[in-house]
């Protein structure tokens, strides 16, 4: 907020270094209060995380809103400060409500500025914290040196890059942040050595400004360091020692944003109040300085979003994030400006100086226009004027509480409906309207909402996907499909989009459109295992195994990746296997194929999914046969049929058995042997749907008849000896 330099004006005076009194100026001012305060939002916001989103959303009124106001009061309510600070106070200004009318209507960049937002916010938080424990130093009479001066700011420089680097380690989990990406080693490595830096430059620093006035003297710039400390060294600590994430938005929404804007409207208020009396003794009337801070504050934060989502319809909490950034960054650069202590007025109030501050005060001659003297006047219609604003800004913002509170209940449906009836066009309140619709059974309500969100977010993937399940699951499939190619238009580079347009075409017999969809969501993004395994499904169906056995093997490889829950079922990945040895057996990769089958029945063993174990062994079994190795496809062959009686799944043994039967035959062995297997398949075989099937293992069974001779009707009687003997041949 406010810097330091070598230059002053004039002497500081020693009487007294308070600014309003020991207690309100260490307790506020010096962040006294960080420990406690800190302490009990870490220790209870998980658990009553709906209380402390009401409270924060009603201390903003107080003083969050409040203080980006104060920066406003103290740039525009003199004119010759809003000529000093033209540049600012005009062009930038211009320049940033030009952006937020952009991003209301190009959302994307949103992340953007959300993420200028929130790694700024501990900045803007170190340099207020600086220039305060710059003024307390020198209102106790020191004159630090160039050396001291460089030591002491590096202290705060460090202790916000080491939250820096911590905001931007690995990838974002906020989709309104986008992280740098810092790899974890590396940005562990730095900090170490900054916090080392700090540590070494506050020694310095401290211990030399202490030589001029005595430890007792600093007891209000120690506090303000601690605080620094507090904030940003301490978290970043817990963070390297027991690998704890600090969350960006816990710096601009959270306790520490309250306590800066408290910090803020303490000092801003004591130079209003300095700068107001001046040499003229007039008056200052606190209540009249806070109620104009509160309303404008109100002003800056809550009618917009109203008024963009009523009006245009733009999703209110979309706006009210591009309020929250926008403005803040404003604030950010305003108050750089503004708050200097080389600045001579504003040394001369802070600092405690013998310089008048007529002395100082730049007269430029300008003047407002004729609308603002007469709205900042003493006449009967300006004061009303002002007062109706400010009583209906007040209503606004009580009205803005009311909705938020009703908003976060999302178990109770009434209040949900009290909170849409103020403002509808919510797309995440809409989302919490349906699923409790849903939950109530209320299935036309739900839908409602959440085309009511989609209406005014269509951007959004939740309630879109919500719909889709919604639709799907009533077998409004050609709604579902319609719905898709709606939202198309807003997000043409979604993925999932992509995928469920490919799998509801598909069942409408679109195969080509199918494609087409499933094509471009892995042109988007190659690593999407779903879209790989649909389009390999489709692609093996059409009769193209060696493209399809391409993408098996993609699904296979990214999903060798995952972990814990994010990986699908064991069943699901050992049939892709099987699936993808089938293309490759179709497209004669025999080696390939054999080590897919191995591969699958060694998943379903540690899966203990003994069927798909049993399928795997017989296919492999086959091939092992067509490749000569007769030896390890009999024991392949046994193996399976033993697991199948294990899991008791008589069609597949009696599949089994006659497969077994098949080989024995082909591989020349005994034809009692091959005969008891078919009799075994016979009696378990339900009857087969194809005639030319059934005929065709008649006639198989007959053949092995014929070869056994005079032992058939031996085997028959006693099969069980028989099959014992097969299951039990070496090579």
């Amino acid at each position: 907020m406010w810097r330091s330099t070598k230059k002053t004006i004039g002497r500081p005076v020693a009487a007294s270094p308070w600014i309003y009194g020991p207690w309100l100026d260490l307790i506020v001012g010096c962040g006294a209060w960080s420990a406690p305060l800190l302490l009990v939002s870490y220790l209870t916001i998980a658990s009553n995380a709906r209380v402390w989103a009401v409270a924060f959303y009603a201390l903003a009124l107080l003083f969050n809103y409040p203080h980006y106001m104060a920066t406003i009061y103290r740039a525009y309510h003199r004119a010759e400060d809003f000529h000093k600070y033209r540049l600012f106070t005009v062009h930038t200004t211009a320049l940033i409500v030009a952006t937020l009318v952009l991003s209301h209507f190009w959302t994307r960049v949103l992340p953007l500025i959300f993420t200028i937002y929130l790694t700024w916010s501990p900045w803007h938080y170190s340099g207020q914290n600086y220039g305060l424990f710059m003024m307390f130093a020198r209102r106790a009479g020191a004159q630090p040196s160039d050396a001291t001066r460089r030591a002491l700011y590096g202290t705060f420089v460090v202790s916000y890059l080491i939250l820096f680097l911590g905001f931007h380690t690995g990838a974002s989990t906020d989709p309104l942040f986008i992280s740098l990406g810092i790899p974890a080693a590396v940005s562990r490595g730095e900090q170490m050595v900054l916090i080392v830096a700090f540590f070494v430059l506050a020694t310095f620093g401290l211990s030399q400004l202490a030589r001029e006035t005595g430890w007792r003297k600093l007891l209000p710039s120690l506090t303000l360091f601690s605080s620094q400390f507090l904030w940003f060294l301490l978290p970043a600590g817990f963070s390297l020692i027991r690998g704890l994430e600090i969350p960006q938005s816990r710096y601009s929404s959270g306790v520490l944003a309250v306590m800066h804007s408290a910090q803020y409207i303490w000092i801003t208020s004591y130079y209003a109040r300095r700068e107001a009396s001046g040499e003229t003794g007039r008056h200052w009337r606190v209540w009249a300085y806070f109620g104009v801070v509160i309303a404008g504050g109100i002003a800056l934060f809550v009618p917009g979003p109203w008024l963009a989502s009523r009006l245009f319809h733009h999703d209110f909490t979309t706006s009210f994030l591009i309020f929250t950034a926008l403005v803040n960054i404003h604030h950010f650069i305003l108050d750089g400006a503004i708050w200097k202590l080389r600045d001579g007025r504003i040394a001369s109030v802070l600092l405690n100086s013998r310089v008048r501050i007529s002395d100082v005060a730049s007269e430029t001659g300008s003047r407002l226009s004729r609308g603002w003297s007469w709205l900042t006047g003493g006449t009967t219609g300006a004061r009303q004027l002002r007062i109706g604003a400010a009583l209906l800004l007040l209503l606004w913002g009580g009205i803005d509480q009311v909705r938020y509170y009703l908003a976060l209940h999302a178990d109770d449906l009434k209040d949900l409906h009290r909170a849409a009836s103020l403002d509808s066009f919510d797309s995440s309140l809409q989302m919490r309207l349906a699923r409790r619709e849903l939950e109530q059974g209320q299935t036309q309500p739900a839908e409602a909402a959440w085309r009511k969100a989609i209406q005014v977010k269509p951007e959004d993937p939740a309630p879109r996907q919500a719909l889709l399940r919604f639709l799907i699951e009533q077998n409004r499939l050609d709604e579902a499909y319609a719905l898709t190619e709606a939202t198309l238009q807003y997000t043409p580079k979604d993925v999932n989009l992509l995928t469920d347009r490919g799998l509801l075409a598909q069942g409408f017999g679109h195969s080509d459109i199918a494609v087409e969809s499933w094509t471009r969501a892995l042109a988007i993004d190659p690593r999407h295992a779903s879209a790989h395994l649909y389009l390999a499904g489709e692609l093996d169906r059409e009769g193209k195994p060696q493209d399809a056995s391409r993408h098996y093997k993609a699904f296979l490889e990214i999903v060798s990746r995952q972990t814990g829950a994010n990986r699908p079922e064991p069943q699901k990945v050992i049939a892709v296997v099987l699936r993808m040895a089938d293309c490759q057996v179709r497209t004669s990769q025999r080696p390939q194929a054999i080590q897919s089958y191995q591969l699958a029945a060694k998943l379903a063993a540690q899966t203990q999914q003994g069927k798909l174990e049993s399928v795997a062994n017989v296919n492999e079994a086959a091939l092992q046969a067509e490749g000569g190795q007769i030896g390890e496809a009999l024991q392949l062959y046994q193996h399976a049929l033993q697991l199948d009686e294990s899991v008791g799944d008589r069609t597949a043994s009696a599949e089994d058995w006659f497969a077994f039967g098949s080989f024995l035959s082909g591989a020349g062995f005994s034809g009692r042997l091959v005969y008891s297997c078919f009799v075994k398949s016979e009696m378990l075989q339900d009857p087969l749907p194809d005639a030319s099937q059934q005929q065709f293992r008649a006639d198989a069974t007959k053949r092995a008849a014929s070869q056994a001779g005079p032992d058939v009707r031996a085997i028959r009687s006693n099969l069980r000896l028989t099959l014992n003997e097969a299951l039990a041949l070496r090579r």
